[in-house]
């Protein structure tokens, strides 16, 4: 053994090749943490000492290869100053030149995922050969930050310009045929012939039969484009990657300058243009945010496998009663992650329905060629329409989907509860209904709670259980298990009207009506919250939601809530629900609704909607933007406070994603908390107190004006 750390080790093989491992003790992956730069660089120091050298095979002790940078540890690195910052990156690029500048070849055998960092190591490296089943890429846009070890000059370098900046900018996963059609990988092989093809590889570099030292001289030369090329292949991505990423996501604009400017330099000069890059985005409100969000959803990931581990059993049978759409894009899910289900409904239109929906969702699939049409029908023969309840004793969970009424849910709750056995889970996929008021109606409550999917439930990652007074922990366990093998991001919450979602977007809605009840015009309203984030604006989503349902919830909100969500006036979309104008459903809503060319609905404003507002709105008045996000904010953050505060939700993180998974809020704000801690506390009550005349949704709590008072945050 020529070196041996906690992260790194470094043994001779036979012929003069030595075997560069990273196994990072006591985690599952392999990351760039800060031990394993530092033992890096202990590594090829051994390295460049040793004897008789030939050639090194860099591979992995773990079942992937490294899956980038320690994420953690970007969260004290956005509060250092620039120079820190740089000299962050200064430790790693400094090993990865000296690994590109050993004197004998490198081959990389790629087992896994090699993301960020873990791709900048393999591209210092001479020859890449990977697993069919591995993936690379450079993910850090998602994050707000661009490649810091070398990833914006290797990779434009190795496999051009266009290349670079295509996966550069979307930050997406390669597959491993991708990654050699592309140039990035030199050779993909059966994940049991890895080891020896690259050790192969790697002597025809000992022979002088591959040629590395003019691979190794590309890497470090200016890029090979002339300056018209130049021009035209960075000017051209600019336009078109500032247009896709949009002006609240820098980082992927930042990274094509950083490729430009960097063009004619050789390595070392292009370098240190790319650490200014990273400086520069690591210091924007998005970066923070987006690397928030990361380890926010690390955290709902581990605490819902905690759950998992927590499950005295495997969901083998599931079943959903209630057709429909809803019904239907569950059973989809289920089936498509694959648990089978039976999906029950008391119509035959109703399961007709139900299976149209789950047929439409596959058939998009194999249409764009991401399933075979048998698959297709595996899937859907896991799905088992009926109108009985035969064989339900063997079902492990039973999802109630039916029509947002109690007295229904009831009547249905307390039926299929007959009909399984005692240790069936049922779980209700209400929106706004108290499970402790549904469970009345239950024999075993304690094997009930809710399961809360977002509509449409194959496009919306969350899902919210929900535990009721007597749920117990084996109903919750085995939900969030059921959950976890949908492909879902499930966050337990506590019971209350709404839950956690509804609750917060309704004061939201409050804040939209109060507006145009003053005299603004509903359309810069949506276009204010567009642009401050939100995919749409709030007429446009009530629309989408529905009218029709959003004044159901609305009604159950005002009842939980009366101190602040009862109403004193009658609103614009009270009148929008008169008048039978529920959104898209029918046509017609805030906005009426046209096909466009691809069959979709298009919005269309028009003047009978202002017309039949007219009489419950002030004279029309031109609110500026700052108030209108104000005002349409204030009441959601309050409302989430006072969740937080009264253990709805368990933790700042959960409230975050919850809110970005189902409702779209925008992630490059890092969620309702961050924005609040980026804007700070003390500054958040003043603007609470400035609109606190319009209502107790407007009044920031006792708890934020403590934390106000003592300079506190969300995120410590």
């Amino acid at each position: 053994m020529i070196f041996k750390g906690n992260a790194v080790s470094v043994q001779m093989l036979e012929a003069g090749i030595a075997e560069l491992n990273f196994d990072l003790q006591g985690e599952s992956v392999n990351k760039f943490d800060s031990t394993t730069v530092s033992e890096l660089g202990e590594a090829i120091t051994a390295l460049e000492n040793t004897e008789g050298l030939k050639g090194v095979l860099a591979t992995s002790g773990k079942g992937v290869f490294i899956v980038g940078a320690d994420i953690s540890e970007f969260v004290p690195l956005f509060e250092l100053d620039p120079a820190a910052t740089g000299e962050h990156l200064t430790k790693n690029n400094s090993n990865l030149n000296r690994l590109e500048d050993l004197g004998v070849p490198v081959v990389v055998a790629i087992n896994g995922f090699a993301l960020g960092g873990g791709l900048e190591f393999c591209l210092a490296c001479d020859f890449r050969i990977a697993s069919a089943t591995a993936k690379v890429g450079l993910p850090e846009a998602k994050l707000g930050l661009i490649p810091g070890w070398g990833g914006t000059v290797r990779l434009p370098r190795l496999a051009g310009a266009d290349v670079a900046i295509e996966w550069i900018a979307s930050g997406k996963d390669q597959k491993a045929e991708a990654a050699l059609k592309a140039g990035v990988v030199d050779g993909v092989v059966a994940p049991e012939a890895l080891r020896d093809a690259a050790l192969n590889v790697l002597q025809q570099c000992i022979d002088g039969k591959l040629d590395y030292a003019t691979r190794r001289a590309q890497k470090k030369a200016p890029l090979q484009l002339n300056t018209i090329e130049s021009m035209m292949a960075f000017e051209t991505s600019k336009a078109f990657v500032a247009a896709q990423a949009g002006a609240n996501y820098p980082a992927p604009v930042i990274a094509v300058k950083c490729m430009q400017k960097a063009a004619g330099m050789v390595r070392d000069e292009a370098l240190e243009v790319e650490k200014e890059g990273f400086i520069k985005v690591a210091s924007t409100d998005a970066a923070k945010a987006l690397v928030g969000l990361f380890l926010s959803d690390q955290v709902i990931a581990k605490n819902a496998k905690g759950w998992e581990k927590k499950a005295d059993k495997k969901i083998a049978q599931a079943a959903v009663l209630g057709a429909g759409i809803m019904g239907g894009g569950i059973a989809y899910q289920s089936a498509l992650k694959g648990t089978p289900i039976k999906m029950k409904d008391i119509a035959q239109a109703g399961l007709d329905l139900g299976m149209s929906e789950a047929n439409k969702l596959l058939s998009k699939q194999v249409n764009r060629g991401r399933m075979t049409p048998d698959k297709m029908g595996q899937i859907l023969s896991a799905i088992d329409p009926t109108l009985s309840y035969e064989s339900f004793d063997s079902v492990d969970m039973v999802v109630e989907a039916v029509v947002e009424n109690p007295k229904v849910k009831h009547a249905v709750l307390a039926d299929v509860e007959k009909h399984v056995s005692d240790d069936t889970i049922i779980a209700s996929n209400t929106s706004t209904i108290s499970i402790t008021h549904l469970a009345e109606a239950m024999q075993r409550p304690e094997n009930f709670c809710g399961m809360h999917f977002f509509n449409p439930v194959h496009a919306m990652p969350l899902v919210e259980v929900i535990r009721g007074e007597k749920t117990s922990d084996k109903a919750v366990a085995r939900t969030v298990a059921y959950a976890n093998a949908m492909g879902k991001k499930a966050i337990v919450v506590n019971d209350c009207p709404g839950f956690l979602v509804n609750r917060v977007l309704f004061p939201y809605f409050a804040g939209f009506a109060g507006l145009v009840r003053d005299g603004a015009d509903f359309q810069k309203v949506d276009k204010v919250m567009e642009k401050w984030g939100w995919p749409m604006g709030p007429a446009y989503l009530l629309d989408v939601v529905g009218i029709d349902t959003g004044s159901h919830a609305e009604h159950v909100m005002a009842e939980g809530f009366p101190d602040r969500m009862a109403k004193s006036y009658k609103t614009a979309a009270d009148v929008m629900f008169e008048n039978e104008r529920y959104g898209q459903k029918n046509g017609k809503g805030f906005y009426s609704y046209e096909k466009d060319k691809r069959g979709k609905p298009k919005k269309v404003a028009t003047q009978e909607a202002y017309d039949l507002i007219a009489p419950v709105a002030a004279d029309s008045k031109d609110f500026d933007n700052e108030e209108i996000i104000a005002r349409m904010m204030i009441p959601m953050a309050t409302e989430m406070a006072r969740c937080l505060e009264e253990n709805i939700v368990g933790s700042a993180a959960e409230a975050d994603m919850a809110l970005i998974y189902g409702i779209g809020f925008p992630p490059f704000r890092g969620g309702i908390f961050r924005w609040i801690d980026s804007i700070g506390i003390e500054k958040f009550v003043e603007l609470s107190d400035k609109y606190k005349h319009l209502g107790k949704l407007y009044e920031a709590t006792d708890a934020q004006r403590e934390m106000a008072a003592a300079g506190k945050k969300y995120y410590a």
